[in-house]
This record gives structure tokens, sequence and C-alpha cells, in this order.
């Protein structure tokens, strides 16, 4: 904590910039704030992790903090005051007290961090009031939403990024680069996903966030409060952005490529049950429950370039935890699982290589000079590099690596896929959220060592 407290004081991460919008060219603001001033709204588990990021860094003030649980509250002001930090104003008085932090002139930029129905109504309200705003993921649930975070992208001017960390990864970004320098050929399929086992997450006894109990909603605490209610309710991929983030990027998803329909189908539900069953009996109100969301979810999304991407969900059965990544080209592939590539002309013919060598010769250039102070960030490090993304461009008030369209076009997997399950699996067209200008669009340059 202290070498990244010691990097960020010492070192300016300029950025050559993206576009301010589709139509406009790189460029970078002609001023840069020495002192970003950030608000958080949700400082719960994933809001405080956050929050200590923040705190390690010199160039941010802790201007506010919002949540609607005292306890929480607590716990952000402790960490603000034990890091030298001056105390933030604070707000939660209700569910839309938020509001008025927003209306606090001396804010810069926030970070939403709450449940995820909220993320785009906080988001909107945020870049209306004029706010540079980070919103954690999914960022919407509904096309209505996917659309109300572009058209008030475009509306306001106000920049959005969602904070998929997940990019990240310091594998991720490794092939990122060998696709770059074109190691795979020409890239022909993907697979990502969701494949982690969260039933110890959306089940617990209320007063243990992770591993104990069956109970969610109000009888639950932390995400079992309102994560769980969504498998109850819905049958679709509702956190697909993990998986497909990393992927979108690898193919230029709205930067010359789109995402153009989508088929989704869905297993039976029968793994929350069995859960609730084993670990509260047969008799327990919950177990007498019709979960609606599929154990495993699959859809296969096409795109303009000729590329097929394979996502999974897989949430609710037993299972190591995966992203199962799979990148494909023309002259080979890397699959996660196994940690495996194969290179024609370079691997032994019909054999895998170890991923490491390959990995390790293409390892980022983010990686290689920062790596060290990313360690304890959170997430094996990619925390550090996803908020230091968002902090340089809002410092510079300029497009983020990950913008508005972006995070409509992720999202919009969600309703998507519970469309097409909804309909036997009937395909579904993906909206441009570009308005055409995916065509013109150039990619950001990830290939550097700034952010």
């Amino acid at each position: 904590m202290n070498s990244r407290r010691d990097f960020v004081k010492k070192t300016a991460l300029v950025g050559t910039g993206i576009a301010l919008a589709p139509t406009v060219a790189y460029t970078a603001s002609e001023t840069s704030k020495e002192t970003l001033k950030v608000a958080l709204i949700g400082v719960g588990l994933r809001g405080t992790n956050h929050l200590t990021n923040l705190l390690q860094r010199k160039d941010v003030s802790i201007e506010a903090i919002c949540d609607i649980d005292p306890t929480r509250i607590t716990i952000a002001k402790d960490h603000i005051a034990k890091a030298g930090f001056k105390a933030p104003k604070v707000f939660g008085k209700d569910d839309y007290d938020y509001r008025n932090l927003l209306e606090e002139k001396s804010i810069d930029a926030v970070i939403i961090s709450t449940p995820w129905l909220w993320h785009t109504r906080m988001a909107v309200d945020a870049m209306k009031a004029g706010k540079y705003t980070g919103v954690e993921v999914s960022a919407a649930n509904t096309m209505e939403e996917c659309w109300d975070l572009v058209n008030t992208h475009e509306e306001t001017g106000s920049h959005l990024m969602i904070l998929e960390n997940v990019n990240y990864r310091r594998d991720i970004l490794a092939v990122l680069n060998m696709v770059r320098q074109e190691v795979f050929g020409e890239l022909i399929h993907f697979r990502c996903g969701y494949q982690h086992d969260l039933r110890f997450v959306k089940l617990n006894d209320g007063v243990t966030p992770y591993g104990k109990g069956v109970e969610f909603g109000d009888k639950g605490i932390s995400e079992s409060k309102w994560r769980t209610q969504h498998s109850l309710l819905r049958n679709g991929d509702v956190y697909p952005t993990h998986g497909v983030g990393p992927i979108a990027t690898m193919c230029n998803v709205n930067r010359g490529n789109r995402f153009v329909s989508m088929t989704s189908h869905a297993t039976k539900a029968i793994g929350l049950n069995k859960y609730i069953v084993e670990n509260g009996g047969k008799d327990h109100p919950n177990a007498k429950l019709n979960w609606k969301q599929g154990d495993v979810i699959t859809s296969t999304i096409a795109t303009a370039n000729g590329e097929t991407i394979i996502v999974t969900h897989d949430c609710n059965s037993p299972r190591p935890y995966s992203l199962g990544f799979r990148v494909q080209g023309s002259q080979g592939l890397w699959e996660v699982d196994g940690s495996r590539i194969y290179i024609e002309g370079k691997s032994e013919p019909h054999r895998w290589d170890d991923a490491k060598a390959w990995l390790d010769k293409y390892d980022h250039p983010l990686w290689k000079k920062y790596g060290e102070y990313a360690t304890g960030s959170g997430h094996g490090g990619m925390d550090f590099f996803v908020l230091n993304a968002f902090v340089e461009s809002a410092k510079q008030n300029i497009a983020p690596p990950l913008d508005a369209y972006d995070a409509a076009a992720w999202s919009a997997i969600t309703p998507l896929s519970e469309a097409s399950i909804a309909n036997n699996g009937e395909p579904q067209d993906f909206p441009d959220f570009t308005r055409g200008l995916w065509v013109s669009r150039k990619p950001y340059n990830w290939i550097k060592e700034t952010y």
C-alpha cells in the first residue's frame, strides 16, 4: 500500500486521451486537475474497496460518501480518518439522498457501488449533475436503461466509465497484447463468461456475508439482501461484463466492430433449491421457492466482423471459479482453463504449450511497470488499474477507456438473454448504441504504460 501511495504521489500518469464523443478525434483536455474531488455512492464491501484504494493516492480528496446503512458509513469514515484525509460530507438519510450529494459543487467525480437496480438511475443523475461518473457492473438491467446511459452521456457531455476490472487482469492484458500483435492471426471465435459458485453469497444467515445460512432479502445481509432476488425472478445472464468486457475490447466492439445478434438458452433451475435443502432442511420456507434463473445460461453473440462469442453464466452450482476465456484466431488460440496456448508454426504440432512462457513474453507494459504497486489493491491487483484509469481520465475530463457505449452494449446482454430464453432461443438483435459511428470510431490505445 505504501509503495502505491508513493507511486501516485511521485508519478503523473498522463495518457494520450480518447474521443470525447464518437464523432470527435482523440484528444486530451488542455487542463488537468491536480486533485480530483471524489464522492462515493455506496460504501458496502465493493464501495469500501474502492475507498481503500483511493485513500492510497495523493491526487484525490474524498468529498462525500453516501449509504443508507449507518454501519457502512461508520466504517468508511473510520477508514478516511485513519488515512489522514479530512472528514467527508455524509449522505444517506433515505434512498434518494444521493441526489443531494450530487448537488455539491465541489465534487468532480462519483463512484457508484450500489445494488444493480440503482446503477442506471444514479449514473444518469450523476451525469446530469455534471459529474464524471464511474459505475460498477453491470451498468444496466433493461434495454431502456442501456439507452438512458448513452442518451444522457450524449445530451450532457458528461463521461461515464463502467468499472470493469477484469479488463485489467494480467493475463487478459497479455493476451490483448498478443491480439494487437496478431500472434493469433485473424480473430474468429471467443468464449467467456461468469462461472462462479455464488450459492454462499446469495444465501447467508443475515449476520455473516459469506458461507453461512440460507436466508436472503430482508433476512439476509450484504449481497443476499438484493442480488438473490434476481435469481428468483429473472431467467437470463444477469452478470455478463466480467467475461464479455475483455473480449469486446479484443475485437474492437463499438470501435470498428459491433455486436449484431444473440441467442440464449437456459438449463433447469435446481442448484439453489438443492443448496437450501442441504443446509437449511427441506422444511425451510426458502426450500419451497420456485427459482426462475436456470443454473447454466449460454448465449452466442455474432459480430459485424464475423466473429462469434459464447458467453456462459454459471453461478448456482458447485464448481471452481473460472471466467472460461478462449481467444481463437486463424493462427492459434489461448484457453485460460488449463493455461494453454497453441500457435501454428511455433508450437509442436497438435500439442498445447503451457501459457506461462507466452504470457510472460507478452506481459503488458502496465503490469511490467506498475505491477508492484497494484499488490493488495484487490482482485489480484486489477482493481488498482481500473481505478487508476478512472481517476486519470476524470482528472483530464476525457473519455475513459471503457465508456458509455461499452456500458450499454455489454449490459444489453442481460435483457436480450431474457427475451431470447423466453422465446425458445429466438435470435435477438443488438441495438447500435453508437448510431452507426462504430464504423469510424478508432480503438482505444491499450498497449501503453500509462492507463
